[in-house]
């Protein structure tokens, strides 16, 4: 009897599996994933469809690219609330000069982009600012720069090359773009620099304490500085996805590109508070932002609601994130 009252007690395997399966990190975002696409299939009659499931990995790749650079900066325990209007001034300036010289204004607005985030870097790490204030003030700088450098007027882009991006093989009615490989890539390169290469070893490790790095010899202020200004890089080849998206260059556009980004990055798993976390979570906080917009439109759901339900996704990712943050600390 006693044999069998301890073999009562032993967990059972299935339970044991799912107990392992919920431990990895990637196992909240996906399951939340399932969730929200079960219920837009269910719900909706256009949600599950080859050509919405097409367009929405495509509408993914802007958002999803940007947050790459974003997950860099949360890991060192930063945040960068001009993601989006760097994107922004990277279009209007490739935009402006488009008509004149191609590679001329992909090479200014990466440099535009490379300068906006490197002085984020250079501010956040000579100075020791808080990264919320100093992004929030370069936020508030570009949006202006924006519109004045334009006038408030928009680029149509006609350039095969600068919307490049925007096209891919078809089949049927499903469509591969360029920028959904380049979105792939660049999610599978930086995972490798990450989690194989002494800088990702720094980056991790400056995330879950700059003291203790500091006294293991690691230069905090270089590799935070590095990751601000590699972050540019990415907020680059996002813009150079949005014009093959959309092509036309415009001010005001990717307004809530900041809070999307942010949203793919916590809902991804990677910690507000730094050190844990990483690309492939972001890579699917991404989908999960998509299919949650997609899949209100396809409902009927006012533009405005979905921003109220972005929010709220947010406001719950990081709640999460610090119970599961203090749990670890106690």
């Amino acid at each position: 009897m006693a044999v069998d009252g301890e073999a009562g007690r032993r967990p059972n395997g299935i339970a044991v599996l799912l107990h392992e399966l919920m431990a990895q990190p990637m196992a909240g975002p996906l399951a939340a994933l399932i969730i929200i696409t079960l219920t837009f299939s269910l719900t909706t009659s256009t949600f599950f469809t080859i050509g919405n499931l097409s367009l929405l990995f495509q509408q993914s790749v802007v958002v999803g690219t940007l947050a790459l650079g974003q997950t860099l900066i949360v890991l060192v325990a930063g945040i960068d609330l001009a993601c989006g209007a760097i994107l922004v001034f990277g279009t209007v300036v490739i935009g402006s000069l488009a008509a004149q010289n191609e590679l001329l204004a992909m090479a200014l607005g990466l440099l535009a982009c490379l300068a906006a985030a490197s002085i984020n870097g250079i501010v956040i790490t000579r100075f020791r600012l808080p990264p919320f204030i100093v992004t929030l003030g370069t936020l508030a700088v570009l949006a202006a720069v924006s519109r004045l450098y334009t006038r408030s007027q928009s680029y149509p882009i006609s350039s095969d090359f600068l919307t490049i991006l925007g096209t891919g093989p078809t089949s049927g009615l499903v469509t591969f773009t360029y920028g959904s490989m380049l979105w792939i890539v660049l999610t599978l390169v930086l995972s490798y620099l990450l989690n194989q290469t002494p800088w990702g070893v720094r980056v991790y490790a400056i995330g879950n304490s700059p003291s203790a790095a500091r006294l293991n010899g690691i230069h905090v202020g270089r590799v935070a500085f590095s990751v601000y200004a590699f972050a540019g890089l990415f907020y680059f080849l996002a813009a150079w996805q949005a014009l093959g998206r959309t092509p036309i260059a415009d001010p005001s556009g990717y307004q809530t590109a900041n809070l999307d980004a942010i949203t793919a990055v916590v809902i991804g798993g990677t910690s507000l508070f730094g050190g844990r976390g990483g690309v492939a979570g972001t890579f699917v906080g991404a989908l999960i932002v998509t299919v949650l917009k997609n899949g209100l439109t396809q409902a009927g759901i006012d533009s405005l609601y979905q921003q109220i339900a972005t929010g709220i996704l947010v406001v719950l990712a990081v709640g999460t994130d610090q119970y599961i943050s203090r749990g670890r600390r106690s």
